[in-house]
């Protein structure tokens, strides 16, 4: 049996190519695509080749990139126009093959195997085809990786950039991949990198060569998933085009128009996360089993913590309770009146709701003899929040608010929604 044949597309500095096909003198300054400096969103989220030559980083703030670079020319993000343009590419990408999966909003899977025959079988020529339309129909670059599997068509989307094609073949791929950090390998994450790196693993080719079984005993299923990866064994199935995956998480995350001091403030933002969270859960017909949240202090040190709840919920005061039990145990928090040098600012909270389950499933709860009375679902509760989803559907999101987040002074009522989504491979 041949091997197959999977591309990964990534659109190159997607939001900052976009802004760019609107205003083309842009391609010959530094610029970047930032949040709102004065509501705290501001951060750079997406900067073009110019300006990465200065060193920008995504997420860093505005004053750090000008300090920089202080002629670097600044754009709001067009959000309705990124999705026209992801539209556009990936309706490109159909008319090559019916298996398009996409990853995110710039990144794009494509299964080609049994599709090349009009370029004579040559994988490099299709995907050159695509790279160039793209750049010529859109007005966009993209850079492709092409391999025998999902990880390593990604690895070679990310070798080179800008506008380029890496083909990572049964033939060169220990010399292309065996050097990489392991950091560039799919799922590794930072801390992951680090634990690996304790014991001596560096590279994808250390990975690659270690004893499959010690990363188990490590790391779980994951050790295994991580052993997998490395050596090219990744047989995950492109979706075909329209087909939506599972939502693995759903969630959502504010960045302050001020830090977030007290315990009043930090129930606030938490009373908003959990609403949005639990609001999207009933619509993907889904609870969850856990609650996780995220804490992004005044100089952008981030932690991640999680609880596992009791029963499944889609309930926004259940979420939000859970989410203060993490920030309360986790989190030192201003209660008195003097200053306490052990506080520190919360600049963003995330709010995130995980291992999901149907609905229909988590609503069977097994009641104990020993539970107190109402411990069981509060069905009353579910159908309350459900008729406040019709009422928003009807009349805006806006129409039926918490009475402690009208006139708020954190920025929660703005116009944009709080961010966030699932994440899937």
């Amino acid at each position: 049996m041949s091997d197959r044949v999977i591309l990964h597309c990534d659109c190159n500095s997607f939001f900052a190519s976009v802004e760019e096909t609107f205003s083309p003198e842009l391609r010959r300054v530094p610029m970047a695509i930032a949040g709102d400096a004065e509501n705290r969103r501001g951060i750079i989220l997406a900067k073009n080749e110019l300006a990465k030559r200065y060193k920008i980083q995504t997420a860093e703030t505005v004053w750090s990139a000008k300090r920089k670079c202080p002629d670097l020319v600044l754009r709001p993000p067009r959000r309705g126009a990124y999705s026209e343009f992801c539209a556009r590419v990936n309706a490109l990408y159909d008319g090559y093959t019916d298996r398009v999966q996409r990853f995110g909003l710039d990144e794009s899977f494509l299964d080609l195997t049994g599709c090349l025959g009009r370029f004579a079988g040559d994988a490099l020529r299709a995907a050159n085809d695509i790279r160039e339309r793209v750049r010529r129909e859109i007005g966009i670059t993209i850079s492709i990786g092409v391999s025998w599997n999902k990880v390593f068509a990604k690895l070679g989307s990310d070798y080179k950039k800008p506008d380029a094609v890496t083909v990572i073949s049964r033939g060169n791929w220990k010399q292309i991949v065996f050097p990489l950090p392991v950091s560039d390998l799919f799922l590794v994450g930072e801390k992951t990198a680090e634990k690996l790196s304790e014991i001596g693993i560096r590279s994808i080719g250390d990975l690659a060569g270690s004893d499959r079984e010690m990363l188990t005993r490590l790391f779980g299923k994951f050790g295994a998933r991580l052993f997998i990866n490395a050596n090219g064994l990744d047989d995950s199935p492109v979706a075909r085009s329209g087909e939506t995956e599972e939502a693995k998480s759903i969630g959502n995350n504010i960045t302050f128009r001020r830090d977030l001091v007290t315990a009043g403030d930090i129930r606030l933002g938490v009373s908003a996360l959990a609403d949005s969270v639990a609001s999207r859960l009933r619509r993907a017909g889904k609870k969850c089993r856990t609650v996780q949240v995220t804490i992004k202090d005044a100089n952008l040190k981030t932690i991640m913590r999680q609880t596992t709840l009791s029963a499944p919920t889609f309930v926004s005061a259940e979420l939000a309770a859970a989410a203060i039990g993490l920030i309360e145990k986790h989190w030192t928090i201003y209660r008195g009146d003097a200053p306490d040098p052990a506080v520190k600012p919360i600049r963003m909270l995330g709010v995130t709701a995980e291992n999901l389950v149907s609905a229909s499933e988590g609503g069977m709860v097994q009641i104990s003899l020993f539970d107190e009375p109402g411990a069981g679902r509060n069905e009353r509760t579910e159908r309350l929040e459900q008729t406040i989803d019709k009422i928003r559907d009807r009349f805006g999101q806006h129409a039926v608010q918490r009475a402690s987040i009208l006139g708020n002074d954190l920025g929660i009522q703005d116009k944009d929604e709080p961010r966030g989504g699932a994440d899937n491979m």
